[in-house]
């Protein structure tokens, strides 16, 4: 499994879909290893190469070249256009005309060179733009593994190529279905997310600002959004509270106590942390911009991530509803690692059959 080099030193939902993937498959006897792109590789080492986020085919191109291996793609294939039009406003706005939407993944690419230090990759990405290198890496790829057919449509719609896929789901770890949380739950609001404006921390900052509901934020800022942080920080009222990043265990125990988890992002593939929440016995209330409703369907409640007014009626609502017993049912039925790890095994079998 080969990702971005800032895969641990800045973690996101990348790294525990690889980590936890990685672990279960191994449970089922493959062997695997995570290494990062800007890693020397041992290509004859494997036999299937498993790459991660196609937004950065400058990542993948050089290891395609060099490595003559089949390969898959978990695509997470996320739109960050509408934060950066919130976040910059005129600037996003200019940008995209005169560049369009993959030619800002080029210059952001290119932008991360110098401020993360992150090595472009190779020659032939930064002659072909980002456009084409995402396109070529498409269609090289033996097999595509999107987190949802919406996930899917999103990326024919943006890109031409001709490639299978496989829908492989994002999941739970098992632990999070095994321990049980309290019935009568405490009127309550956490956000498990890192701190940055695709998660939408601010807006919902300004929904609870002063009111009875109170609001515990778990997670670290991003490491290139500090003065984001900053402006939570300081508009963020008494009934609000800033937790850090804390260990698993004790998220959970949390978790079991609240009754409302909110992920009012600006987008999202899926939110690890709802499929992690409503297996504990959250009510959820999550963006409607992506891929959730694939997951959710009609068991969460669907806030407008620019509206801070929509976000707190959501979460008021949410409040006052039962815990639907349903949606537990849902993750413990469809949206464990487990069930994840064999389906990307049969993909794997799939790909090596045909090679």
């Amino acid at each position: 499994m080969i990702s971005r080099p800032t895969l641990f030193s800045a973690p996101g939902g990348d790294t525990v879909q690889i980590q936890e993937t990685a672990e279960f498959l191994t449970r089922l006897g493959v062997e695997v290893k995570i290494l990062l792109s800007n890693e020397p590789i041992q290509y004859d080492s494997f036999d299937l190469l498993h790459f991660f986020n196609v937004i950065r085919p400058n990542n993948i191109l050089p290891h395609t070249k060099l490595s003559g291996i089949p390969f898959v793609i978990s695509t997470i294939f996320v739109d960050y256009s509408e934060v950066e039009l919130k976040v910059n406003g005129w600037k996003s706005v200019l940008l995209l005309q005169l560049f369009g939407k993959d030619g800002i993944e080029y210059i952001k690419t290119i932008a991360r060179s110098f401020t993360n230090k992150e090595l472009v990759g190779n020659r032939e990405y930064l002659m072909q733009g980002h456009k084409k290198s995402v396109e070529k890496v498409l269609r090289m790829a033996s097999l595509l593994l999107p987190n949802s057919e919406s996930e899917m449509n999103r990326l024919k719609k943006r890109y031409e190529f001709p490639t299978k896929h496989k829908v492989i789901p994002n999941a739970v770890h098992p632990v999070f279905l095994e321990m049980g949380y309290n019935v009568s739950k405490e009127p309550t609001v956490i956000c498990v997310a890192r701190i940055e404006p695709i998660k939408n921390q601010l807006n919902l900052i300004r929904a609870l600002k002063n009111s009875t509901t109170k609001l515990e934020l778990i997670g670290k800022p991003a490491p290139n959004h500090q003065k984001y942080y900053q402006q939570c920080v300081e508009e963020a009222g008494e009934n609000i509270t800033f937790s850090g990043q804390l260990e698993r265990d004790e998220v959970i125990r949390r978790l079991q106590r609240v009754k409302v988890h909110v992920l009012p992002s600006w987008f999202e593939t899926t939110g690890l942390s709802s499929l992690e929440a409503a297996a504990l016995g959250c009510n959820l209330v999550i963006t409607d911009k992506g891929d959730t409703k694939e997951y959710f369907g009609d068991l969460a409640f669907y806030c407008e991530p620019n509206s801070p007014e929509s976000i707190k009626n959501k979460i008021d609502e949410a409040l006052t509803k039962e815990i639907n017993p349903e949606l537990r049912k849902l993750i413990s039925d469809k949206y464990k690692w487990e069930i994840t790890a064999k389906k990307t095994f049969e993909a794997y079998r799939e790909v090596l059959n045909k090679n």
